[in-house]
């Protein structure tokens, strides 16, 4: 089960300005350096997995920790810093909106350059199923906008994805790591960060959506006309409010069409339906529904969501960032980092010395 202490994060802070993005590369370069010295690049994955190591490393930047920006920006610094890093051993990839577009071109390109060989088409299809995961298969009111891809020469991935209910203005952030996903569509979370629990959420990846899933790969390779048949009798049923709503955005022609394309594809499982194009939303909301109701299998409308600063942040909140001692954290850093490659029975004394750093 993923670690869920879920956080809302609203929508407001804005870019951080220039000067601060600057600082915000060259601090999270030097941090990524420290943990790549004392962990290796594995290290620094299981940290990104974590969404409260992440709002700090947000935080810490300079970042407000109460916007949807501390994942953007933090994430965006984080890739300029690893950008001719090649030698930390961690690669980025992706971004918010167009970037998040690019992440599969991004993944060959620096996995080529890393030698990966191989790895690379297990790399896009984990970074397309993830995606297609948090789009499609958890339905909890939040539209993927954000999609940030971290892996390894050793072939291994960290997810940080963010999306947004545009109701509500709050956004939402998915954590993955590859070495604790065994199924993409089960429990295959880390965490989801958020700060309430929200209402009923169509949660295909459940465990207790087992039976639904098994189901869904049959549905799918069947006559579309039977389906569809069956999604028109749902409608003049009296149904639960949710699932009122839910099928009242169904729309007959759109699902008769993804549904002709499974039907000739006959995909022989969950995974594989989910990861056809096409397959969206909708599609899987139908297919679920008709499997609950008509069949009586299982299916869980569980929200997974379940549940500092050091420079101050550029909100001004708990106060304005000090350039000063930002730079001062910075040179700091680089310079243990130095003394440690240059002294090695220094390292660990040097690195411990950085709790001591005072910050006003």
């Amino acid at each position: 089960m993923p670690r869920t202490g879920i956080a809302n994060l609203p929508l407001h802070g804005g870019k951080a300005p220039r000067w601060l993005f600057e600082r915000m590369v060259r601090l999270s370069g030097d941090i990524l350096a420290c943990m790549v010295e004392e962990g290796g690049p594995r290290a620094v994955l299981e940290r990104f997995s974590d969404p409260y190591w992440f709002q700090a490393l947000g935080c810490a930047l300079g970042f407000d920790w109460h916007s949807s920006g501390v994942t953007t920006t933090t994430c965006g610094a984080v890739k300029e810093a690893l950008r001719h890093r090649d030698d930390l051993g961690v690669f980025a990839a992706g971004g918010k909106g167009a970037a998040s577009r690019r992440t599969p071109c991004e993944i060959e390109e620096k996995g080529e350059r890393a030698g990966l060989g191989e790895d690379v088409p297990s790399l896009v299809h984990a970074s397309r199923m993830s995606a297609k995961v948090d789009s499609n298969a958890l339905q909890d009111g939040y539209q993927i906008y954000h999609h940030f891809f971290l892996f390894t020469r050793e072939g291994d991935w960290a997810v940080v994805q963010q999306g947004m209910n545009e109701t509500s203005g709050y956004a939402r952030r998915y954590h993955w790591l590859s070495f604790a996903v065994s199924d993409f569509t089960e429990e295959p979370h880390s965490a989801i960060c958020s700060q309430a629990l929200g209402g009923a959420a169509l949660n295909l990846v459940a465990a207790e959506s087992r039976e639904t899933r098994q189901a869904l790969g049959e549905l799918s390779s069947r006559n579309p006309d039977r389906t569809l048949g069956e999604l028109e009798r749902l409608r003049s049923l009296r149904l639960p409010a949710r699932h009122q709503v839910l099928l009242r955005d169904l729309h007959p022609d759109h699902i008769r069409r993804v549904l002709l394309k499974t039907y000739e594809r006959q995909p022989e499982d969950f995974a594989t339906l989910l990861g056809m194009p096409g397959v969206g939303a909708k599609t899987l909301r139908a297919l679920a529904l008709v499997s609950e109701l008509v069949y009586g299998t299982s299916l869980s409308w569980r929200d997974p969501a379940r549940f500092s600063f050091a420079h101050g942040g550029k909100d001004g909140h708990p106060y304005p960032v000090d350039r000063e001692t930002y730079d001062a954290t910075i040179e700091f850093l680089e310079r243990a980092l130095r003394d440690s490659r240059a002294e090695g029975r220094e390292k660990d004394a040097a690195l411990r010395r950085l709790h001591r750093f005072y910050l006003p």
